[in-house]
C-alpha cells in the first residue's frame, strides 16, 4: 500500500505559529481608553435600567387605576 506521512506535529507548529502572528497584530487599547468606555457603558447601563423602571411604574400605576 502507499506510504502515509504524519503531518501531524508540523500542522500543530504552523498552526500556533499562526496564532502567535495573529495576536502580535491586535492594538490593545490604553489605561485610560478603557476607563472612559468603562465609565461611558455603566452609565448607559445605570440610565436604561432607570428608564425602564420608570416606565414600569407608569404602567403599573396605569393598570392598577384601569383595574
Amino acid at each position: 500500500m502507499g506510504d502515509t506521512v504524519n503531518n501531524e506535529g508540523v500542522q500543530k507548529k504552523s498552526f500556533f505559529k499562526g496564532i502567535k502572528s495573529e495576536f502580535s497584530k491586535i492594538v490593545w487599547p490604553d489605561k485610560e481608553t478603557v476607563t472612559k468606555q468603562t465609565i461611558a457603558v455603566m452609565s448607559s447601563a445605570v440610565a436604561l435600567g432607570l428608564i425602564i423602571a420608570i416606565l414600569d411604574l407608569i404602567i403599573k400605576f396605569g393598570l392598577s387605576f384601569i383595574l
